[in-house]
């Protein structure tokens, strides 16, 4: 009996520990993980409702911050396409997301151009906007680069810029970066994790 009773034991405690086993494994994430990097800090712009903006404004929330302008002819409105279909399947989650798109063209991205493109893909996006001290200063604190190209006129030019994307977690710290390309696919399983890690 002592010995049914000490198997029955040695099982139950061998059930548990694997059960722990389960749990204290941890699904690692698809994009590249930057947490501890020491740039990315904050920034101080103005959203496209005239709303003095910084980090802090959105803790509580995963922040998903992008690079871009509003004439960018493909790598913008692709990405911001991407985001809207992950905030689309992530359902009632989506409200815990919140996706800041910073324009490296303010000379051209008025508030009211910013104000009727960037919610375009998604009613909670938010474009993001500063004079070219702020910009720049932005940029650098991100270390994304941005550079005008001269079209034919004035007003039509292009402009390069680095095409990644920053994401913190919902204690406003800078976790991820996901690299132009990568799908919605990526950003929907890396921000579930992030939520579970930090609930808010």
């Amino acid at each position: 009996m002592n010995k049914l009773l000490s198997a029955g034991l040695l099982l139950a405690v061998l059930g548990l520990l694997a059960g722990c086993d389960t749990k204290s494994k941890i699904e690692a994430f698809q994009s590249t993980d930057i947490t501890g990097a020491n740039f990315g800090r904050d920034f101080h712009l103005t959203d496209h409702n005239g709303k003095s903006r910084s980090l802090a404004d959105f803790k509580g929330k995963v922040v998903v911050l992008f690079f871009g302008y509003t004439h960018c002819p493909d790598v913008c409105p692709a990405t911001l396409a991407e985001l809207a279909m992950m905030m689309k399947e992530l359902g009632e989650d989506a409200r815990k997301v919140q996706v800041l798109f910073v324009t490296v063209d303010p000379e051209r991205d008025t508030p009211q151009l910013l104000a009727k493109y960037v919610p375009s893909f998604y009613p909670s996006f938010l474009g993001l906007y500063g004079d070219a001290e702020a910009t720049s200063a932005t940029a650098k604190e991100f270390k994304v680069v941005y550079q005008k190209n001269a079209g034919d006129s004035p007003g039509n030019y292009t402009m390069d810029h680095s095409a990644g994307t920053y994401i913190f977690d919902q204690q406003g710290r800078l976790r991820l970066f996901v690299s132009y390309g990568q799908g919605p696919t990526v950003f929907l399983h890396d921000i579930k994790i992030l939520l579970v890690q930090n609930p808010a």
